[in-house]
């Protein structure tokens, strides 16, 4: 079986819409389960917003409805459902294990389906049926029309959402849109076994969320999701590249450059890259978001004044991680270290809100732990994984300074770095045996006095300190000892994002106990840094268990069930994305 045949069986047009690379349109099933719907994918809109064809029916020649038969990442079958040889050219075939011959496969071997559906292009759809069949299409406003399929149809979507049919060849649309599959599975990852099903999912994954974002020319962002989140994400863009330099690391690095592309005078980086411009303030924020923020009681939904929206600072360890993969022009390398420079330095000078050495979260979003509890108390928030991860960028940019500007003077990120961790270390609470966040900024023994709230909740944030791999002994072995505790952090599944023992602890509530991909990916970095590699090599390996068990790779996960949280979103990219980063590792 090929990779997108593997890929396929996950596309249920449900969690996973029928789309391709760089376009707007998806495809899901109608409600009534007797076609398909048609939606765009758009920035801040709902597919309620976005709708173009409500119900896409085709019938056969005496009129009978024909279901959705399966899919295939280039074309929907309409008929009855039936067991089908790969419709796939020998050239495009690929082996599953390495040095094992290509499986041959051959066309003709079953008739052809009743009718496919496919994409013309980015914009348009094309639909081709046996002789006798129709298609009857819905539209918003409630018009029916019907339309012969033989031969072909083309339904282009205008950028209003109007379509327009018009005749089509089907057949040569039929194999443009799997020559781009085929192209784009071409360069999935080969894993173990038992990772390769879903690896291939993952691949599609990825691919699926390609857009244009018109404002960059030919630029293509892997978003999110594009049902719901359709922007490059800054922390998004980091794990996303990650996962695909083990396939495209051209376009890994592509991923990076636009979210380097934006700094502010001083450096900062926007939260998001979008289709209308960035979000890189409150300011910027959708209407949706603020409203959000005000049911939920946020002491920053209206700011007096704009407060910068970022995201933590992982950007050198991204670099770092795809410029491993090869390539990269040295001068484009020191191009984009040049901006996460002055993107660490922009912590450090306009982000210590309450000037004691320690920079603080003015934002929940800038965490990418939006409604974790350590927001519950006043902000800004000086939290232990941003130090943690300040502490590794300083380290990882004089890493890459030493190898890309050998010349450099690297002593201020070593010396910040150290200064940093020291007052890491402050964070650190014998009494409770895990670091703490402080709401109002300051930390404990800081030069501006008192230190802030102390905020109690055992979140996944006071582990991340392991990353540092410079942690002393004791406290390194109480993190570990959190990570091993079933009462808190090795749960059945795989570990949350807020411990169990928890009277924070939700399930169902995005990071206030639900098992996300990345933290988990992290921690499992972490301690191998701290050096507990086999340890590490557990925690990824039931990271990709749940995925494989959940279903897919969810936006995030119920820790108790190990299945999809009710609101995360289906065919998340960072989720795919690291998967495929740790079937990579655990295959070698």
């Amino acid at each position: 079986m090929t990779l997108a045949a593997l890929a396929g069986k996950h596309l249920d047009l449900l969690s996973a819409p029928f789309t391709l690379p760089r376009s707007r349109v998806l495809v899901f099933r109608s409600p009534s389960g007797d076609g398909v719907r048609v939606h765009t994918s758009e920035y801040e809109k709902r597919l309620s917003e976005c709708r173009v064809l409500d119900s896409i029916v085709v019938t056969d020649a005496s009129g009978a409805v024909l279901p959705v038969a399966d899919v295939l990442p280039g074309r929907v079958r309409f008929g009855s459902p039936r067991s089908l040889s790969e419709e796939v050219p020998t050239s495009y075939s690929r082996s599953l294990s390495e040095g094992a011959p290509a499986t041959e496969t051959k066309r003709g071997e079953v008739s052809d389906p009743e009718a496919t559906l496919t994409f013309a292009d980015a914009a348009s759809l094309s639909l081709g049926g046996a002789p006798g069949t129709r298609v009857r299409l819905e539209r918003p406003d409630g018009s029916v029309e019907e339309h012969p399929l033989d031969g072909g149809i083309r339904l282009h979507v205008a950028a209003d959402r109007s379509v327009t049919v018009v005749p089509g060849d089907h057949e040569e649309a039929l194999a443009a849109t799997a020559e781009i599959w085929d192209d784009w599975f071409a360069k999935c990852p080969i894993v173990r076994d038992d990772l390769q099903e879903m690896t291939a999912f993952c691949w599609w994954v990825l691919g699926a969320n390609i857009v244009e974002l018109p404002s960059l020319g030919d630029a293509r962002a892997i978003v999110p999701s594009k049902i719901g989140y359709v922007g490059l994400w800054q922390w998004d863009a980091y794990f996303i590249a990650v996962g695909l330099r083990h396939g495209d690391p051209d376009l890994a690095r592509e991923q990076l450059d636009i979210a380097f592309r934006f700094p502010s005078a001083d450096g900062q980086l926007p939260d998001v890259v979008h289709e209308l411009g960035v979000l890189a303030t409150s300011e910027d924020l959708p209407l949706g978001d603020r409203e959000n923020l005000r049911r939920a009681g946020s002491q920053i939904a209206d700011p007096s004044a704009p407060v910068p929206l970022t995201k933590p600072p992982l950007a050198a360890w991204a670099l770092r991680k795809v410029l491993s993969a090869g390539g990269g022009d040295p001068e484009w390398v020191r191009t984009q270290l040049a901006r996460v420079i002055a993107s660490q330095d922009w912590w450090f000078a306009a982000s210590d809100l309450d000037h004691d050495g320690m920079p603080e979260y003015g934002h929940p979003y800038s965490s990418g732990l939006d409604d974790s509890p350590i927001f519950d108390g006043p902000l800004p928030t000086a939290a232990p994984d941003l130090g943690a991860y300040l502490v590794r960028q300083d380290l990882e940019i004089a890493d890459l300074l030493a190898r890309y500007e050998p010349d450099a003077d690297v002593t201020r990120f070593r010396e910040r770095a150290a200064r940093t961790q020291e007052l890491l270390l402050r964070m650190w609470s014998a009494e409770e045996e895990r670091f703490l966040a402080y709401g109002g900024g300051a930390i404990p023994g800081a030069s501006t006095g008192a230190a802030g709230k102390t905020l109690l909740s055992d979140t996944v944030v006071g582990l991340m300190p392991l990353l540092t791999g410079t942690l002393p002994a004791p406290v390194a072995e109480a993190l570990r000892a959190a990570v091993d505790d079933a009462s808190r952090f090795a749960l059945e599944y795989g570990l949350p994002t807020v411990a169990a023992s928890d009277p924070d602890f939700s399930p169902e509530r995005m990071w206030r106990g639900p098992i996300w991909v990345n933290t988990s990916m992290l921690v499992a970095e972490g301690l191998e840094a701290s050096g507990w590699p086999e340890r590490a090599r557990e925690l990824r390996e039931k990271t990709v268990a749940l995925v494989i068990h959940g279903g897919g790779p969810h936006e995030y996960f119920n820790p108790r069930t190990g299945l999809k949280a009710e609101r995360a979103t289906t065919a998340f990219g960072w989720s795919a994305a690291l998967f495929i980063d740790l079937a990579v590792g655990l295959s070698g």
